[in-house]
């Protein structure tokens, strides 16, 4: 019998370690989920720290690892100092090859704690600057200058990359010092076209004979949600058959939340109808012939608009980044000015009178999503980043 062979056995390369750090998982859950199944796809080990409330289970179902964090979306100085301190404490422990950072707070965060651990590569993720980049007061200046050099110092590192989403977001940024050799635009988040698959227009309306828009968003002023509701209210009175559907529930952690009672109050009205939370939004747009987005700004690319367009919606938003990397104008929808009630009263009452241009904007927005914006194709394109990085690092 021959002797055993003394030679180790070969152990299976290490997967790369990538590690997303979101503030909630529930927001993981709805716009990071397609590139993480990407990356799991193409060979990483992935796992997530967010602060965890319903969606810790699914999330493990997925096979990805879970890190539990204690901070929120907003704390005072103290708890930020400890937030640091534990994301620290789990990069040197995780040791990930890559973390992905998403949103501004994570970003921030987590590319200090990565200066006390060892420094992984970074993709830094900004998922729309927000208004205070294109508010005009003098605070938001302030803040806005700030947030630049804080950024510059923390972000543009040799062993990451700043990923925006729409190419104004990029020029503004690149044009307040982030190097351009660095940052990468990546579309969104993608939508799962099959999924979202085309629907029919409805058959039957909230009214006879009305044309039903909705708003897919967090019920907020900056989402530009009281200017759909003036528009709607306007376009009524000049006779337009409209209906308005408002999907969402205002976010307590927002100083541009509404109030219930303000939501509540717009219920009443005869053309308008707040439905909450709804759990499937291809309900929503089962029951809309078009998609309304008013944001006021800072979007980055808005996922409601890619689930709408994916369903075959025609849309009319308004002309601010992230709306416009959606909307062509005349071809699957119309862009307005922000905050004018009565251009958007205007857009939708043109709309709402013309079937054949619903009909055919609807067809356009869904050819739009499946070349361009699909989360396969996000997927694809983030992950040729994680690989872009993996070559300029060593493995840690």
């Amino acid at each position: 019998m021959p002797a055993p062979s003394k030679d180790p056995i070969p152990s299976r390369p290490r997967r790369p370690k990538l590690l997303f750090l979101v503030t909630e998982d529930w927001y993981f859950w709805s716009h990071r989920l397609p590139m993480a199944r990407a990356a799991r796809d193409a060979g990483f080990d992935v796992a997530v720290a967010a602060r965890m409330t319903d969606h810790r289970a699914a999330i493990e179902a997925e096979g990805f690892r879970v890190h539990p964090l204690s901070w929120r979306r907003r704390s005072r100085a103290p708890a930020e100092l400890k937030a640091i301190a534990e994301i620290a404490a789990l990069y040197r422990r995780e040791r990930p090859d890559i973390v992905h950072h998403v949103a501004l707070k994570p970003v921030v965060f987590g590319s200090l704690a990565a200066r006390f651990a060892g420094r992984p590569a970074m993709v830094n993720a900004l998922t729309g600057l927000g208004y205070v980049f294109t508010a005009t007061s003098l605070r938001a200046r302030v803040i806005r200058a700030i947030l630049s050099a804080v950024l510059r110092v923390l972000v543009d590192r040799p062993n990451g990359r700043v990923v925006l989403q729409n190419p104004d977001d990029l020029s503004l940024l690149v044009g307040r010092g982030i190097s351009r050799a660095r940052a990468r635009l990546v579309p969104g988040s993608g939508v799962d076209i099959r999924r979202f698959a085309p629907l029919p227009p409805p058959e039957t309306d909230a009214e006879a004979g009305a044309v039903t828009c909705a708003v897919v968003s967090r019920m907020l002023t900056i989402k530009g949600v009281p200017v759909a509701v003036a528009a709607v209210r306007e376009a009524r009175r000049q006779g337009a058959p409209l209906h308005l559907l408002l999907a969402g529930v205002p976010d307590p952690e927002s100083h541009a939340a509404i109030s219930r009672a303000d939501l509540e109050s717009w219920d009443k009205d005869p053309g308008i109808t707040w439905l909450g939370h709804v759990a499937d939004v291809r309900e929503v747009w089962a029951r809309a012939h078009l998609a309304v987005q008013p944001s006021l700004g800072g979007e980055g690319i808005p996922k409601s608009l890619l689930e709408a367009a994916a369903c075959g919606r025609p849309i009319v938003a308004t002309d601010v980044p992230g709306c416009r990397e959606i909307v062509r104008p005349g071809e699957n929808g119309d862009l307005v000015p922000p905050g004018d009630p009565a251009a958007l009263a205007a857009a939708l009452a043109a709309l709402a009178g013309d079937a054949e241009r619903r009909r055919r904007y609807g067809a356009e927005s869904r050819r739009r999503v499946e070349t361009d914006l699909s989360a396969e194709a996000v997927g694809h394109r983030i992950v040729a980043i994680y690989r872009e990085l993996l070559g300029a690092a060593p493995r840690r």
